[in-house]
């Protein structure tokens, strides 16, 4: 029975199975018909006679029975109430909600045969799909439809045209987000494949291209068979074109900014989560923290209260946790209020503070800014901190809780860090297309982010973040300076890391710098995360490219 194109929808009541009587016949067609719809094939192809098992092995069987799917874009199957056909068929109905042609109707005539005291099924290639004669296997054609454009914020065209044939937007720093299409990747061709990709087709592999495909490719079209005969086909639709949240002025700021180095540079409204701006590796490339990390553990500090802003602490110019000595930058001397160390950065402090909160309450903070988590981007990576059963002595716990140990971190996490803080305690869901509504999630109590903004303020008109200032402009922003080649504050000569320990303490290399913040600091309309590894103190490199984007950013 030939297939017939259905209404086009993706929810189907399915159709209850049934058998009468004690007929072993209907019994077994309706087994099979019930593992079918599942794509259980391992039972299916146990209901197979002796001899179809002996000639065909269960792999065999299974590709078999998912190439077929995979034709047709299968989504869901439903079948319907198996009846006899005749004296050695049932009749199975079957309905086949698929991606591409929509929903499709047939039948399955299964021959029923005896295997000594056993029914089972004579199987054949034509059972694979509904509506398959003998000799035909299932083919289908696919037309892709001209690949949508990206528009960028003020209607500046990003990329356009389709194929090979795509042209980007002339003005490099703009290009620079744009990002690749090109052969889809051998490891994610089964995926494609199941969602009607043709395996010549061009995808996004980086960028906006990538992040956008589903949206870009548009419906792709084509023909489905079996053998020669048409079942079904679906005319390719063109996707409108994409409008992003990529505001031109401010990419070209931190493409600038960055200035060719590596690192990356990402900026937020903190409102609503629009990405105004990806430069570098800001989504894609990981990096401990340093002391931006300093802004979680403050946060948990004051929410879990095992601190207040003018609690003092002993000036020191080290810790010592487990029994190692964990050393301030420089060797330099801090302490007093928890305003005051955090204005200058003191891990003497912070990471007998982060001891005292406590592993668990720390990570849980850290969780509630975005770390361990997905953060919806395509492509982006997951900034980790361990589990806090997992992290380790007091010496590891007071390590991550200044950015180092075994924390790692993307830009543009930190800069939802940022944006959360400056969103008085409300984490926006991150975004790169245009005119979404606002998704905000209170994870800090509006007070502790308002001291914590306090305190962030102070780091750059009193602190290590002076560099960062905006002319006009109050800036709440934290600097950071993270070890690379040594991860806990401290390098011990006669136990050192691997590759030894560092042997200038002014050798950037062994560096990222850092700086996390937003403005204005009352009520910001961007928030900012620089990462430059290899390029020394935070507020020596870090805080000026904030500067610079911050600026263009408020720029009327």
């Amino acid at each position: 029975m030939p297939l017939g194109v259905a209404a086009v929808g993706l929810v189907l009541v399915a159709l209850g199975l049934a058998f009468t009587g004690g007929d072993d016949r209907l019994k077994v067609g309706t087994r099979y018909a019930v593992a079918y719809a599942k794509g259980d094939y391992a039972a299916m192809y146990a209901m197979i006679s002796a001899s179809d098992r002996r000639s065909l092995t269960v792999d065999r069987f299974t590709e078999l029975q998912q190439n077929a799917r995979t034709t047709a874009t299968v989504q869901k199957i439903t079948t319907g109430v198996v009846t006899k056909a005749d004296q050695d068929r049932v009749r199975v109905p079957v309905k086949v909600t698929t991606r591409l042609f929509g929903t499709l109707s047939g039948d399955l005539y299964l021959p029923v045969v005896k295997d000594g005291n056993v029914t089972n099924i004579n199987w054949s290639q034509v059972l694979a799909f509904p509506g398959l004669r003998e000799g035909e296997t299932l083919r289908r054609t696919t037309t892709l439809p001209a690949r949508a454009s990206i528009i960028a914020q003020g209607g500046i065209t990003l990329v356009h045209g389709a194929g090979a044939s795509r042209v980007p937007v002339a003005d490099t720093a703009l290009n620079s987000i744009v990002g690749q299409v090109g052969p889809i990747p051998a490891d994610q061709k089964d995926a494609y494949a199941a969602q009607g990709y043709p395996s010549d087709a061009l995808v996004g592999l980086t960028g906006l291209e990538r992040v956008f495909e589903s949206r870009l490719r548009g419906t792709p079209g084509g023909v489905l068979y079996a053998g020669d005969r048409k079942l079904a086909s679906i005319a390719a639709d063109a996707a409108t074109p994409v409008h992003t949240t990529i505001e031109p002025k401010v990419q070209r700021a931190a493409v600038t900014a960055l200035a060719g180095r590596i690192g990356g540079i990402a900026v937020v409204k903190p409102s609503n989560g629009a990405i105004l701006a990806l430069a570098g590796s800001a989504f894609s490339g990981l990096q401990p923290p340093g002391s931006t990390f300093k802004i979680i553990t403050a946060t948990a500090a004051l929410r879990y209260k095992a601190a207040t802003l003018s609690t003092q602490f002993p000036v020191e110019t080290e810790a010592t946790l487990s029994g190692v000595a964990l050393q301030n930058a420089d060797g330099e001397s801090c302490g007093g209020t928890l305003l005051s160390a955090f204005e200058v950065s003191c891990n003497s402090v912070f990471a007998p503070l982060g001891v005292k909160v406590g592993a668990a309450k720390l990570v849980s903070i850290a969780e509630d800014f975005g770390f361990n988590a997905d953060l919806g981007i395509p492509g982006a990576q997951i900034s980790v901190i361990p589990p806090a059963d997992q992290i380790g002595d007091d010496l590891a716990v007071g390590s991550s809780s200044i950015g180092q140990g075994r924390v790692v971190a993307t830009a543009l996490q930190m800069a939802l860090v940022a944006a959360t803080i400056g969103e008085r305690g409300q984490r926006p869901q991150l975004t790169l297309q245009a005119n979404q509504p606002a998704k905000l999630k209170r994870v800090i109590p509006r007070a502790v982010a308002s001291q914590m903004t306090t305190m962030m303020a102070g780091v750059v008109t009193a602190g290590t973040g002076g560099l960062a200032k905006i002319s006009g402009v109050q800036v709440a922003g934290k600097t950071g300076t993270a070890e690379l080649k040594t991860t806990q504050g401290t390098c011990d000569p006669d136990n050192p890391p691997a590759g030894g320990c560092p042997t200038d303490e002014d050798d950037k290399s062994d560096t990222t710098a850092w700086f996390a913040g937003f403005a204005p600091a009352g009520s910001p309309k961007i928030a900012i995360a620089v990462q430059l590894p290899g390029q020394g103190k935070g507020g020596d490199s870090a805080a000026p490219a904030f500067a610079t984007v911050g600026a263009a950013a408020l720029a009327k």
